[in-house]
C-alpha cells in the first residue's frame, strides 16, 4: 500500500518519481519498486530516507514498527510530517521516539488503493497541521476517497473498511461457490458474482439512497430475492458481517497495545 501511495502522489502532482526515495530490507522488493515507478531512487538504509524525507510514509507492519522507529529516531528532521499506514500503532507511539513537535499522522487505508478505488481514514496528531491534512488528504485522494477522523475511530475503520476488502472477496467466492452448486459454469459465475457486488456498491454510492431502500427496490412480495434474503437471515449474515467487524477492530487495539 505504501506503494500505491507512492504512485498516487506522482499522478496526483504532490511529487515527481525522481523526489521519491523508499527504502526496504532487500534488493528484490526494490527492484519490484522500480518496475513499478521507475524513476524513484531506492536504498536498503531506513535511515538515509528519514534524513531526507519531507514527508516519510511509514509502511511497516505494526509488529515491527517499534524497530522501524528506533532505526530512524536521530535521523527525522524537524520539518518532516510522518505519516504511518500502519494498523493499531497510535499517534502517541509514533510521536513518542522524536523531538517534540514533530508532526505524525495515521492513515488507513485498503488494498483497493492499488487501482485507485480505495478508502482510507486518517487522523491527525498533535502538532499537524491543516496543511498537513490538506496534504495527507491530496495523497490518499489521489488513489480513492480518504475521510478525516477522531483518532479514537481508527480502529473501527480497520475493522470496516482495513479488513473489509476481505469480507468482500469472502463473499463474492461463496456466491461463485453456490452458483457453480445450481449449474453455472465457474467462470461465468465469477464474473456474475463480482459485477454484481461492484455494481451494488456503485448503486449505494452513485444514488446516495440507503441500502435498504435499494434493497426494497429490489426485492418483490413472494419473489426470489425475498427468499434468498430469508435464507441470509437465518444463517446469520449480518451478525457475521459484525462480528467481523469487531473482532478486527479489537485486534487492531491489540496490536496498537502491543507495539
Amino acid at each position: 500500500m505504501a506503494t500505491a501511495l507512492a504512485e498516487g502522489a506522482v499522478r496526483s502532482g504532490v511529487a515527481s518519481e525522481e523526489q521519491l526515495l523508499a527504502s526496504a530490507r532487500t534488493e528484490d522488493t526494490l527492484a519490484q519498486l522500480r518496475q513499478r515507478i521507475p524513476g524513484i531512487r531506492t536504498t536498503t538504509s531506513n535511515s538515509e530516507v528519514a534524513e531526507q524525507a519531507d514527508l516519510l510514509i511509514l509502511g511497516v507492519k505494526p509488529q515491527v514498527m517499534a524497530a522501524a522507529l528506533a532505526d530512524i529516531r536521530g535521523s527525522v528532521r524537524p520539518q518532516t510530517l510522518v505519516v504511518s499506514i500502519a494498523a493499531g500503532v497510535t499517534l502517541e507511539q509514533l510521536a513518542k521516539p522524536f523531538k517534540r513537535g514533530t508532526r505524525v499522522v495515521r492513515v488507513m487505508p485498503n488494498t483497493p488503493c492499488l487501482i485507485g478505488k480505495g478508502a482510507a481514514a486518517f487522523s491527525l496528531g498533535e502538532h499537524a497541521t491543516k496543511d498537513d491534512a490538506k496534504l495527507v488528504e491530496l495523497l490518499v485522494s489521489a488513489v480513492g476517497e480518504g475521510y478525516a477522523v477522531p483518532e479514537y475511530q481508527l480502529d473501527a475503520v480497520t475493522g470496516l473498511s482495513g479488513s473489509g476488502p476481505a469480507y468482500v472477496y469472502t463473499a463474492i467466492e461463496a456466491l461463485t461457490d453456490a452458483a457453480v452448486r445450481v449449474g453455472l459454469p465457474r467462470a461465468v459465475a465469477s464474473q456474475l458474482a463480482a459485477r454484481t457486488v461492484a455494481g451494488a456498491a456503485e448503486m449505494v454510492l452513485s444514488t446516495g439512497k440507503h441500502p435498504a431502500v435499494l434493497r426494497d427496490e429490489v426485492t418483490s412480495p413472494g419473489g426470489t430475492t425475498a427468499a434468498g434474503l430469508a435464507a441470509l437471515e437465518a444463517n446469520g449474515f449480518r451478525h457475521a458481517l459484525a462480528e467481523a467487524v469487531s473482532a478486527a477492530e479489537s485486534r487492531s487495539r491489540e496490536l496498537g497495545e502491543s507495539s
